[in-house]
This record gives C-alpha cells, structure tokens and sequence, in this order.
C-alpha cells in the first residue's frame, strides 16, 4: 500500500496517510490533512513509499491539499493568539484559586477550539473555569492534565549534555526507562547524574540499552576474580565499548592494573542480575515513576 509519512510537531509521531494522486511530495513540505479531531496542518516526514498493508491502520485517511498561503497565514494567526490566549487562562486560573500550574495551549487549524494543556498533583475541578473561557473565547474549550514528562516535552530545554531534551526534539513516543539500565551500563546511580530536567530517568538510557545488555552479560564481574596472561587478577572496572577489562594483579609484592581484551582472560560467567533496579532507595525507585 502507497502511503506517505506525516508528523504535527518536530520530533512528534508520523502518522500515514494517502498521497494525492498526480502530486509531488518532498519532506518538510506542508500539507493538510482530515483527522478524526478535523482537518489539521502538517508536515510532511517522508514521500510516498510502499509499507505492508498490515503496517497501516484502516481507514487510511488521504491527504486534503498541499498547503496554500491562505493555510499558512491561518497558523500564523493561531500562533499569534497563544501568548493572550495563556495571559487570560492564567488570569482565570488565579481568579478561581486553582491549584494548577498552565503549561501551553494550541488552537486547532480551523481556530475553532483552543487546548489549555497544565499539570496538577491531583484531580482538579476546572468546569467554572473552562466556563469562563469559554465565555472569554467564544470557542470550544478543552482542558488536558499532562504528566511531569509530558510538561518537559511541551516546555522543552536544554539537557545535561548540552543537546536539546530528547523527548522535545528526537522522541515520538516515550520509551520505558528503568535503573537497571543504568546499572547495566556502568553508571553512576547518583540521581543527579542520571534524570533529565522532568526530574525522572532519563530517556537517552533506553536508546544504548540493547548493545549495553549484551555486552554486560559477556563480561565478568567488577570484583571477580579472573585468568589473565599475567596471572590471576580481581577485575576492577570494565569498557563495554572496547570490551575491554582493567584487573588488578598482584606482582612481586606489589598490585599492578591491566587492561586486557575481554577475549583473552577466562572467567565464570555471572547470572544476570534480574533483582537490578529493585531494593532500591527510595529517592532512585522514584526516578522510575
């Protein structure tokens, strides 16, 4: 089945769709496409390729037209709304004494609704508010409560290794994240080290997991003890990127560190260590939530 690739935000999901027939299609292009929400604009991830009609979710809906400069100034316009659109939610927000905290809002194509995305520790009464919106706005009104990552993917900002945050830029949907992983992997299970600014683990330990997982499981034990070609030896640390393991030698009364390849010193394999992640404390287990 013919279909072309087409995503609402950078970084957001791609969605398929069917391509116009006698249209040429080039990514980044805009488009607009009919949705179960309406009609919405987009962009375009890929052209039109062959995909496995078991791949696509029925009913694959078509793509309306290539984007206008009537469609382009409509989002402008949206866009130029969202800073007085957040100023009047706020206001209201204080005026009835809400305990939320307003993160962003999206009016729809058609301008006809507008979305007040926020966070809150528990359940919030809005219906007097979303009344008062919808009295300032004179559209349809809605109100969505959003975790602490999702607050961090609509925000955005800059993670601790100086890139923008994986889930604002790269990521479309989120991906389970857990200590084990960053213990697998060699790192340090001091919290400020391993969460991102939503203060949960963070999401780039997921995208090594699977090569970190395999290596792990060929190498020995940091403590073990283990055959060199220098002689017996307790390992003291290991490089699962050149698979290499530093071990601790005794010579002639005094302690040498080697670095051997994994391949040349004999070893017991260990267990996987399924309990990884688990009696924690509580400040890493809350990392995981």
């Amino acid at each position: 089945m013919k279909v072309i690739g087409v995503k609402f935000k950078d970084g957001g999901k791609v969605y398929y769709f069917a391509p116009l027939e006698k249209e040429t299609y080039e990514e980044g292009m805009q488009v607009v496409v009919e949705t179960s929400k309406g009609t919405e604009f987009a962009y375009v991830a890929f052209p039109p390729k062959e995909v496995e009609e078991s791949e696509v979710v029925q009913p694959l809906r078509p793509i309306v037209r290539i984007a206008t400069e009537k469609d382009r100034e409509q989002v402008r316009k949206n866009i130029e709304r969202k800073p007085q659109a957040m100023k009047i939610a706020q206001e209201k927000i204080e005026k009835h004494k809400l305990d939320m905290k307003l993160i962003d809002c999206e009016f729809s194509f058609d301008g006809n609704k507008v979305i007040f995305y926020f966070s809150a520790d528990g359940r919030v009464d809005f219906r007097e508010l979303v009344k008062d919106l919808a009295a300032a706005f004179h559209i349809r009104i809605e109100l969505r409560q959003v975790g602490i990552r999702d607050e961090t993917r609509l925000l955005g900002g800059i993670a601790p290794c100086g890139r923008e945050c994986c889930c604002a830029g790269a990521m479309s949907d989120f991906r389970k994240v857990s200590i084990k992983m960053a213990k697998v992997q060699g790192l340090s299970l001091n919290p400020g080290k391993i969460s991102g600014l939503c203060g949960r683990l963070m999401c780039c330990l997921s995208y090594e997991n699977e090569y970190y997982s395999e290596a792990y499981k060929k190498m020995p034990k940091v403590g073990a003890e283990v055959g060199t070609p220098e002689g017996r030896g307790t390992v003291v640390s290991e490089n699962m990127l050149k698979m290499t393991v530093r071990v601790k030698i005794e010579k002639d009364g005094s302690l040498v560190y080697r670095d051997f390849p994994l391949e040349s010193i004999r070893f017991k394999s260990k267990k996987e260590d399924k309990d990884a992640g688990e009696k924690l404390d509580p400040e890493l287990k809350e990392l995981e939530d």
